[in-house]
């Protein structure tokens, strides 16, 4: 993918030519000394301080503390929270941060719903009964205010389920869904370039990088606006992006939803995943191909397919109201004139709880997800306070609930947030730090977005780095932590990821590990710190990323959101509306 021209020629004067040319010499000096991050120097000297209390040992700390056992998994609305919210506080506290609530408090309490479901699912073709095992074939949640949702309706094959008038794109036709139980594929169509059938083509759906219309979030919500009864996704590891067990591990424990007024939940009665096996079971038994209505759905030409069959659905919800929280901590800016203004730093505190189900290991620790981004967030807060000269701009620090759970306690933030999003001119966002030493790249998800990633790209210069595009775009990462609640509405948003080329190692080594996570790790209650880790290149990264907000705290103008991208038209017409009223 190709980067446009640096945004230092828009947010910074161009620095002498020589200075570069010393960033490439301590770029050689790094190299040598391999996960040693002790020589790492800032672009400007009032950071010097402040880079050197990000360390190695600092970080495990606060890892070995979040992820303790004691901390319960950290599920929201547990005792693990309580304890890591006040973990969390507190560090805030010890630092000398402000509460960053009106109020001056640090804490943002988040109305929620918890829903326990206890579903029950057959399939049946004329007198053919097809039975589902819980969680093995499927999982099945009811965000519903009822104690009982019972689904009795037709079934009917949508495809991807995408109705996206941008691309031509209808799996509908007009079709009437209504009261029908919707079986849908998971990510969005891989449709072949026309010039070369073994290539996708990069014009539809961004080739083989997912968008929205391919995230599960997307495919619920176009069932709820159809009025379907419920919504089942076809669940296949590959487009996905993780293995079955990582969705039934989630969904079929309890599951939270943003506490709203009124009857209504905006979900269809129920939303669920069952396996490819049971899927083409039921393809076969009604005497359909799935592989051919697989192809035929790739295609603009696909028409919804009944497949004559009725799916009898009964769940049993257990329902609660719980208060979770979100931690938000500020260091004030110098300047009064521009102090209004903030850099939002963000991470996730939650994880998965505790399963009583499991035989041995029951504690989903989530040492790498997200304790290591929260332990990220904590050190550049602390090296915020030892800048020799503080900003002019506030910055602002934000613990979030219930990521896990569908980025909740981020969409509930930029709801209900402490200041306007006006005033918000960026969002830098820690979901899994580098956990294996240093690499000479680093890893921007969603690259070229806006000119967060000019800033990026310029201090990554500096360090002599290389910014890279997501290696795996197809499993949708963008749409998969807090930062995209923020781009929904309009602030400019920064995800990064580690860099997949670490120094002395093999060139295939950075994907390897990457892979292992995946399929040994993620969200299970594997996630733990292991023996290997080496947290310097975490170290490294969270300096670049308080270079990064550092520079756009001091900078003239303000990030935006580059042309063709779909976020852009909201903040243009938010802060078309702040230049006449606030600014």
């Amino acid at each position: 993918m190709s980067v446009s021209p640096a945004l230092h020629n828009q947010l910074r004067p161009r620095k002498l030519a020589g200075i570069f040319a010393a960033a490439s010499a301590l770029t050689a000096a790094l190299a040598a000394c391999g996960g040693d991050t002790s020589a790492e120097a800032p672009f400007d000297p009032a950071l010097t301080a402040a880079y050197a209390s990000i360390t190695a040992d600092g970080m495990m700390a606060h890892i070995r503390a979040l992820s303790a056992d004691s901390m319960e998994g950290r599920a929201p609305a547990s005792a693990g929270e309580e304890k890591a919210v006040r973990y969390i506080e507190q560090q805030f506290r010890d630092m000398g941060l402000s509460g960053g609530m009106p109020d001056g408090s640090f804490i943002q309490n988040v109305s929620l719903v918890s829903y326990t479901a206890h579903p029950e699912m057959t399939f049946s073709i004329g007198s053919r009964q097809i039975p589902f095992s819980f969680p093995a074939d499927y999982v099945a949640v009811a965000y519903q205010n009822s104690p009982v949702i019972d689904v009795n309706a037709d079934m009917i094959f949508v495809g991807y389920g995408v109705e996206a008038p941008e691309y031509n794109w209808d799996d509908y036709k007009g079709v009437d869904t209504r009261g029908k139980v919707l079986v849908m594929l998971v990510n969005d169509p891989p449709i072949p370039d026309p010039a070369d059938s073994s290539k996708l083509d990069d014009g539809m759906f961004k080739g083989d990088a997912m968008t929205y219309y391919g995230r599960w979030t997307y495919k619920y919500e176009i069932g709820y606006a159809k009025g379907a009864a419920a919504v089942l996704i076809i669940h296949e590891t590959g487009p996905a992006g993780y293995p079955f067990d990582v969705v039934s591990g989630s969904w079929s424990r309890e599951n939270f939803d943003i506490k709203t007024s009124g009857s209504s939940t905006g979900h269809v009665p129920v939303e669920g995943w069952i396996t490819l096996p049971k899927a083409q079971e039921l393809f076969q038994a009604a005497g359909l191909d799935f592989d051919k209505l697989k192809a035929q759905a790739r295609t603009r030409e696909f028409k919804p397919v009944p497949l004559g069959a009725r799916a009898r659905i009964h769940v049993r919800n257990e329902t609660g109201s719980v208060e979770s929280r979100n931690v938000v901590a500020v260091m004030p800016g110098s300047d009064s004139t521009l102090s209004n203004e903030y850099v939002v730093y963000t991470a996730h505190w939650d994880h998965l709880g505790r399963d009583t189900t499991l035989s041995g290991d029951q504690i989903y620790n989530g040492a790498s997800d997200n304790a290591s981004g929260v332990a990220g967030l904590l050190e550049i807060a602390k090296a915020y306070t030892k800048l020799s000269k503080k900003p002019p701009r506030s910055v602002m620090f934000v613990a979030l609930t219930a990521e896990e759970q569908g980025l909740l306690g981020a969409r509930y933030f930029v709801a209900n947030p402490p200041v306007p999003l006006t005033k918000m001119l960026a969002n830098i966002n820690m979901d899994i730090l580098n956990q294996w030493g240093r690499t000479s790249d680093f890893t921007v998800v969603g690259l070229g977005n806006s000119t967060l990633d000019d800033v990026l790209i310029d201090v990554l210069n500096h360090a002599g780095r290389t910014v890279k595009p997501d290696p795996e775009p197809e499993k949708g990462f963008y749409y998969r932590s807090d930062h995209f609640e923020f781009a929904k509405e309009g602030v400019p948003a920064l995800y990064t990821e580690p860099g997949i080329e670490f120094i002395s190692k093999d060139p295939g080594y950075g994907m390897t590990k990457r892979e292992e996570y995946t399929t040994n790790d993620y969200h299970k209650p594997s996630d733990e710190i292991k023996a290997d880790w080496d947290l310097s290149g975490a170290v490294s990264d969270a300096r670049v990323l308080l270079d990064v907000g550092y520079r756009v705290l001091n900078a003239s103008t303000w990030p935006v959101w580059k042309e063709g991208t779909e976020f852009k038209a909201r903040r243009d017409s938010m802060l078309g509306i702040a230049s006449e009223v606030a600014r």
